[in-house]
């Protein structure tokens, strides 16, 4: 299946374009640059509009064959040189979501740009201000004709994002989310292990669980294996392959789900994230009000810090008993599975982490069987 590029992406080789005409005086019409997962996104460069003071162009979002709601959308950029010689200013204009409820990647008030899309944005525009000797601002604004009534199809709302799409993406590509194909691809990752010998294995649903356990631990994320939302899939087939032990680790957006048994952590498939934050909060000593609180939150890592505002002692109290919930239902799991293949029953570990605390919670025995890796 064809992999796509993020709107992140879109936006950074729009804005790599538009400097270069504007910084140039010559037009632009394909243009390439480097995503972080160190693949080279080369496109055409559309609807380029000129004078001496700016330039915007735009780039078409092609999502692969991933059944993205954006995919086909022209994803605009005007720049232009500020004279307060303020560095690379990126805006989000009509069609980019503002953030309007804490919690989420950027604070209330800036517009749904993702971190990564602006690195990616500064980069680029940096590297062409270089080729120029430019050294005084530059003014990004990104925008989406169209975006406001797309982003009443996505998530957006609900998370507190008002007045269009967000432009994200952590790595630059988007890869097809076709289920058949993702879990076939796990298994066959996964065999791929057991065949080579090895008996121990560390699964994360993405590239945050992984960079956590390279930054936290130097573990090396080429021996982990990405099972996306599939936790129950790919346990199913760590126990089929006869691996005798197996470590979880992810974002406790993701992970805390499991807590209440939904064994696939697509948002389309069961959420339940702030009720699960607010019994464990509640297991572990918070009042009716604190649990309230946490309901009305966006995101886990907003709960994290309702909870820390009520009671340092909260959330290790909290988390410890969310990860004792959820070794019950993966340890089930398995048992069911190994049961089923014939196979001796994997034991199961995990450590559960957020993007500001960094570790949660982990399991007895979750570290000790880390250090096998290393």
């Amino acid at each position: 299946m064809r992999n796509g590029f993020t709107t992140g992406s879109c936006a950074a080789a729009a804005a790599k374009a538009a400097v270069f005409m504007l910084l140039s005086g010559n037009e632009k019409k394909t243009i390439g640059i480097n995503t972080p997962a160190g693949v080279l996104f080369s496109t055409a460069v559309n609807n380029i509009s000129r004078t001496e003071e700016s330039v915007t162009c735009s780039v078409t979002k092609d999502g692969g064959d991933d059944p993205d709601v954006t995919t086909g959308m022209e994803i605009f950029v005007t720049v232009e040189k500020n004279d307060q010689n303020s560095g690379i200013v990126i805006k989000g204009g009509k069609g980019v979501g503002v953030v309007t409820r804490p919690g989420l990647d950027q604070p209330v008030g800036e517009a749904a740009i993702n971190h990564v899309p602006r690195e990616m944005i500064r980069e680029n525009v940096a590297e062409v201000c270089s080729l120029f000797d430019h050294t005084e601002g530059i003014t990004v604004t990104v925008s989406v004709p169209g975006g406001e009534e797309l982003a009443l199809k996505t998530f957006n709302p609900r998370l507190g994002i008002e007045g269009g799409i967000s432009i994200i993406g952590t790595s630059g590509i988007v890869e097809p989310m076709s289920e058949s194909a993702l879990i076939e691809t796990i298994y066959i990752e996964l065999r791929q292990r057991r065949e080579m010998g090895f008996e121990d294995i560390v699964i994360a649903p993405g590239n945050y669980g992984r960079d956590f356990l390279k930054s936290s631990y130097g573990f090396d994320v080429d021996k982990s294996v990405k099972c996306s939302n599939y936790i129950g899939k790919t346990l199913d087939s760590v126990a089929g392959l006869g691996f005798k032990r197996v470590l979880l680790t992810g974002h406790v957006g993701k992970l805390i789900k499991i807590s209440g048994g939904i064994m696939n952590t697509h948002s389309a498939e069961g959420d339940c994230r702030m009720e699960l934050m607010a019994a464990w909060a509640l297991k572990a000593g918070a009042d009716a009000e604190m649990a309230n609180r946490i309901l009305d939150c966006i995101s886990t890592e907003a709960a994290i810090e309702v909870m820390n505002s009520y009671d340092k002692n909260l959330v290790p109290g909290a988390m410890e008993r969310a990860m004792d919930k959820m070794i019950f239902h993966m340890d089930h799991r398995l048992e069911k599975a190994a049961l089923r293949y014939g196979k001796e029953k994997p034991q199961i570990e995990s450590i559960m982490f957020d993007n500001i605390n960094g570790k949660l919670a982990a399991s007895a025995g979750a570290e000790e069987m880390l250090a096998v890796f290393l």
